[in-house]
């Protein structure tokens, strides 16, 4: 398989204060950037920086626009993988092909994200029927993680955190949890969405126990409908 259907370059450029997620986790990812933004002075005191962070939790809740905000913030290149794509029936290929996606991030000093990490990283105690193949599988992982440089930075998602290998969950310097944003959140990210449109379109149904993802998706969809309506009109009028 080719190493670029296996992976995108994401070129959107999204700041972290555009995020919304809880305090401490800004604070734990403004303190990783911070550490990559003077490594050199860092390496001077033999201190290394964290550089494998793990996003996991509630779907549609930022995981992705994070690493996004992370590779512009550092004005990194960012490389998404999703992992189900990179399975192969023959484990050898999977090994071979995370081989190259991790040798191209850090020929770049890119930021790797790969989402869906439970396509791989799962646990090798599993009674999973290729349990053998799996442990193979993720002794690789850990031989890419151990070998990873500390200029680049390696970001991984999942929604199944349990199953997650306790070995793999140990390299992780930074272990963030998201969860579906309460309702005083969403209204939060209601006011800053709806902003941006006419003040007459913005008096919408505020829906809620959604997630960030949703919410976008509601506002999106209803703007729509209002718009052409109001287009309908004017040009029937």
């Amino acid at each position: 398989m080719n190493l670029n259907d296996l992976t995108v370059i994401d070129t959107e450029k999204i700041a972290l204060d555009d995020l919304f997620f809880s305090n401490e986790n800004k604070a734990a990812l403004l303190q990783i950037i911070k550490e990559h933004q003077y490594i050199e002075e860092l390496k001077k005191y033999n201190l290394k920086v964290d550089n494998k962070i793990l996003l996991h939790g509630s779907s549609g809740c930022g995981k992705t626009t994070t690493a996004k905000a992370i590779a512009n913030t550092l004005d990194k290149k960012i490389i998404i993988v999703n992992l189900s794509t990179v399975i192969d029936s023959r484990i050898g290929e999977t090994s071979k092909n995370l081989k190259a996606i991790f040798d191209k991030a850090i020929r770049e000093r890119a930021v790797l994200f790969l989402d869906e990490f439970d396509q791989i990283g799962k646990s090798r105690d599993s009674d999973d029927k290729d349990v053998g193949e799996m442990r193979r599988l993720v002794n690789t992982i850990i031989q890419l993680f151990d070998y990873f440089p500390s200029d680049s930075l390696l970001i991984c998602a999942t929604n199944h955190y349990e199953i997650i290998d306790s070995a793999l969950l140990r390299r992780f310097q930074l272990r963030l949890k998201y969860e579906m944003p309460s309702e005083k959140q969403l209204n939060i990210y209601y006011d800053k969405i709806l902003g941006s449109f006419p003040e007459h379109f913005q008096n919408i149904e505020r829906r809620y126990a959604i997630s960030y993802a949703e919410t976008l998706d509601y506002i999106n969809t209803t703007m729509k409908k209002q718009i052409i309506a109001a287009l309908d009109l004017n040009k029937n009028v």
